[in-house]
């Protein structure tokens, strides 16, 4: 196996909106079954980082690459057998969820884009629902009418429809209680033992960081930097 395979890596990656450049020249790599930890200060570049490795927003210089093969493009311009590699669970349930889905819409909706039968469909959700530990009374339920905790889960059931081999966490449990946190967690390493996926963990709970992260990587202090001409 060569140095890159298995892995997801961010090469010397610039990033930012506009002018303003919040990512300069960054190196990650995230290997196949490890958790690599993430720390900045606020506004240092954690979530901009776990946005191009999630092939959501276009760095301006460096690349994404996955196995060594360099990724070009952003969300639906890279090939389905790509995408749906990488995963995201991100801090705000209510943010990332459509309101106006039920619960089982929303854990469906990644299968249904990949045209994917209605039968697989279904079969998919329950057993995702099951392993999230939502009951099926939520399922029929809109994100208005459950709690921050169950539309994490519901959230955590959508990243892992396509069996991802890397799971990006941006303060993925920062919203909820002790006990969601605790099972959320106990999901995710479950899966990554399960299929050897790799785990990006943003946390500002250093407790959490030391004992779920093999390994932790520093963004620079200097975080946004000015934008050049």
């Amino acid at each position: 196996m060569s140095g890159t395979a298995g892995q997801l890596a961010a090469e010397q990656v610039t990033a930012g909106y506009g002018r303003q450049i919040v990512l300069d020249r960054v190196d990650l790599r995230i290997g196949r079954g490890e958790t690599v930890g993430l720390r900045a200060a606020s506004g240092g570049g954690k979530s901009t980082l776990v946005r191009v490795l999630a092939l959501l927003h276009r760095p301006d210089r460096g690349r994404v690459t996955i196995d060594g093969a360099p990724v070009t493009g952003t969300r639906y311009s890279v090939p389905v057998a790509v995408r749906t590699r990488i995963a995201v669970l991100f801090q705000s349930p209510r943010a990332a969820a459509d309101p106006r889905l039920s619960l089982a819409d929303l854990i469906a909706e990644p299968l249904r884009a990949t045209r994917r039968p209605d039968d697989e469909i279904r079969r998919r959700v329950a057993d995702l629902a099951d392993l999230v530990g939502l009951t099926a009374d939520l399922l029929g339920r809109r994100p208005h009418a459950v709690s921050d905790g169950q539309l994490q889960r519901a959230c955590l059931a959508r990243a892992l429809t396509h069996r991802p081999d890397y799971l990006l966490c941006d303060e993925a449990t920062a919203m909820l209680d002790a006990s969601t946190q605790a099972h959320v967690a106990a999901v995710i390493t479950d899966y990554q033992r399960t299929h050897r996926a790799g785990v990006l963990l943003v946390t500002h709970d250093p407790a959490l960081m030391n004992r779920w992260a093999d390994r932790v990587v520093d963004l620079p202090p200097s975080g946004v930097v000015p934008g050049r001409p």
